[in-house]
């Protein structure tokens, strides 16, 4: 069994793949504060309720955007698993099947994406994820990351809201009503919800022009099942994608 780690800034994503399938999957709140004893109680629990036993599990990728937390899971791994994880960076990504201009100024999460998503649908792929930062990944010929663009995540934006006003609550990231808001919570979600739909909608646009190239274009990330029904453009919708990616990344350096 493979067991893949993606360490996000919001959230660590945990997988099993046994075979050719995910026999487990959990996603617990990323806390720089834990140690790695912490973590090794959480994982614990988890692979057993999931009904994984230690011994089965017989290679780790890790993926991480918080470089903190890599030596504490590190060394819970180690103790726990006896196995030390394949961390996927620019130490590793050389073995992948990419073209990457800057491997010090890529996310391992966004290479994960840019992976699955070329290998799954070709070249010409754009990878948007809804996550803490809301990012565009585009594959052009030959596995060659064309570039990337980064803004606020949507519910990053909503905290920052709140958290910089008086008077604006956090609100559910759901579409409005209409796009004339009739009261509080309704014109957050028309000025955040439609107006991130009207960025994304713009960003591909821009993209394919300068490219002069369609683009097939992939959602991922937590809120992508409610933006992308208001995205005409983006023709997939794949939650799992970084772990895949993880999954791919394994075969390539020789973590399984």
């Amino acid at each position: 069994m493979l067991l893949v780690i993606d360490i996000g800034n919001t959230n660590i994503v945990f997988g099993i793949h046994s075979g050719e399938a995910w026999t487990a999957h959990w996603r617990i709140q990323t806390d720089t504060e834990k140690t790695a004893d912490e973590y090794e109680v959480i994982f614990r629990t988890l692979i057993s309720n999931g009904q994984v036993l230690p011994g089965e599990i017989t290679s780790v990728v890790l993926s991480s955007v918080v470089p903190t937390l890599v030596q504490p899971f590190i060394d819970m791994l180690q103790r726990f698993l006896n196995l030390r994880p394949v961390i996927l960076g620019p130490e590793t990504y050389d073995r992948l099947p990419l073209g990457i201009l800057n491997p010090y100024q890529i996310g391992s999460d966004l290479v994960a994406n840019a992976l699955a998503a070329w290998t799954k649908f070709g070249e010409y792929v754009m990878v948007i994820d809804f996550g803490t930062a809301l990012t565009f990944t585009t594959v052009g010929t030959g596995g060659k990351i064309l570039g990337v663009a980064i803004a606020p995540g949507m519910n990053t934006v909503v905290n920052a809201l709140a958290g910089k006003t008086a008077q604006l609550p956090r609100v559910h990231l759901v579409p409005p009503p209409s796009v004339l808001g009739q009261n509080t919570m309704h014109a957050i979600q028309s000025g955040i919800v439609l107006g991130y739909a009207g960025l994304v909608t713009s960003m591909i646009g821009r993209t394919e022009e300068e490219l002069q190239h369609k683009l097939t274009v992939v959602a991922t990330g937590g809120l992508s099942t409610v933006m992308a029904p208001l995205i005409p453009a983006i023709g997939h919708i794949e939650p799992m994608l970084t772990l895949e990616g993880l999954q791919l990344a394994a075969s390539y350096t020789a973590a399984l």
